[in-house]
């Protein structure tokens, strides 16, 4: 029961953090903005509650002696997995700090990047005051406490990752995957594919044999139209 409760955090994580990836890409773009800061905010700090609850599922039975070699190898896996995503996490915040710190919402140090933006000088400023009446105005100095905070929950991170090695000590490189790398692409059964081959063959047999009977055809036709007129030729001449 433990070991589906943890898979299933852990596949929550990897979306959290795969959708937290995305968002810091678009930091310093054109669709930057405080909506976009606030759901940083919102996926990381549920990316790092999660953690935390992975984090003590799997300790306690790792640090089980009495652990099976099934089950700990299960584990390790679980752990391993669980290790990755928040060495991404970690990479992501510190990306998102950085992105944050040189494009800020209320005081640019420097232009956002504006993708897609074409026109003259007033067309571009037409656009960009009805964008900005669609979406509500930004608080003032939300973008500079949450990059505050995030400075905090990096070390927060980094703490965790450390303590993790401490007290449950899992090389990466001693877990071994339960399959072959590319598995599941060679899992499909044989007859599919010899199948699937045939009717590939055949859907290419017939427009081939078409546009042979149509080449004979036309060469037909051009050879006796050649040999009709060197008749005509031989008789005029």
């Amino acid at each position: 029961m433990a070991k589906e409760e943890c898979k299933a955090l852990l596949d929550a994580l990897n979306k959290a953090t795969a959708c937290y990836h995305h968002l810091v890409l678009t930091i310093g773009g054109s669709a930057d903005s405080q909506n976009l800061r606030e759901e940083l905010q919102k996926t990381r700090q549920k990316a790092q509650e999660l953690a935390v609850a992975i984090r003590a599922r799997l300790t306690a039975p790792l640090r089980d002696r009495g652990l099976g070699a099934e089950e700990r190898a299960e584990f390790e896996r679980l752990w391993v997995a669980f290790s990755g995503c928040l060495d991404l996490l970690e990479a992501d915040m510190r990306r998102a700090l950085t992105l944050g710190t040189e494009f800020p919402l209320n005081k640019p140090l420097r232009p956002l990047v504006r993708t897609g933006v074409e026109g003259g000088a007033a067309n571009v400023a037409a656009r960009a005051l009805t964008a900005r009446s669609l979406r509500h105005e930004a608080e003032r100095g939300f973008d500079v406490e949450d990059l505050h905070q995030l400075e905090r929950e990096i070390l927060q991170v980094g703490e965790m990752i450390h303590d993790m090695e401490m007290k449950v000590n899992v090389p990466r490189w001693t877990v071994q995957a339960r399959q072959a790398a590319g598995a599941e692409l060679l899992a499909r059964p044989s007859a599919d594919v010899s199948s699937m081959r045939g009717v590939s063959v055949e859907q290419r047999t017939g427009p081939c044999d078409l546009s042979k009977a149509l080449a004979a055809t036309i060469f037909s036709a051009v050879l006796l139209a050649a040999v009709a007129l060197a008749v005509c030729v031989a008789k005029l001449s």
